[in-house]
């Protein structure tokens, strides 16, 4: 069993897009990927499982949002999706051969690092062209700054 857990993932302003759908399944990815960080090594398959769920619901979510308003980035934003359920699959089965905890934990910090730039780039488009289909412009977001930004869990 792990002893020493990882360094803290955690929800902060800094994640928000202005897409309330968006910014509450991101919530709940960060959520998934800090508790898989934290957790002892007994509990890593479950939350795995639990982060396989949610992501193949957070993923499809995007792509019908995406192919409904014929999004330009589409395809790449689908693809890089598709990268991440597979690394995913590609660790459950390891998870449930036996063992590989460690590589379900380099899993979770790999998503943690890879998460803030999808975020950033791909998603923060994605929302600004569902608000602005929506809308007719791109949406504002306000953000705390300092100790205020870690908002506590719903």
């Amino acid at each position: 069993m792990s002893s020493n857990p990882e360094p803290h993932f955690t929800w902060s302003d800094r994640f928000l897009l202005g897409h309330g759908a968006m910014d509450d399944t991101h919530r709940e990815f960060v959520d998934i990927v800090g508790a898989m960080l934290a957790a002892p090594d007994g509990k890593l398959a479950a939350l795995l499982d639990d982060f396989l769920v949610h992501a193949e619901r957070h993923f499809e979510d995007e792509r019908k949002w995406m192919l409904a308003t014929e999004f330009p980035a589409a395809q790449c934003h689908i693809d890089e999706h598709n990268a991440v359920l597979a690394s995913v699959h590609e660790v459950r089965a390891l998870l449930a051969g036996g063992g590989h905890e460690a590589t379900c934990r380099a899993l979770a910090r790999e998503l943690s690092r890879w998460f803030p730039g999808h975020a950033d780039y791909m998603d923060a488009s994605l929302a600004q062209w569902l608000v602005k289909k929506r809308m007719g412009g791109i949406p504002v977001v306000l953000r705390r700054t300092g100790a205020a930004s870690a908002a506590p869990a719903k």
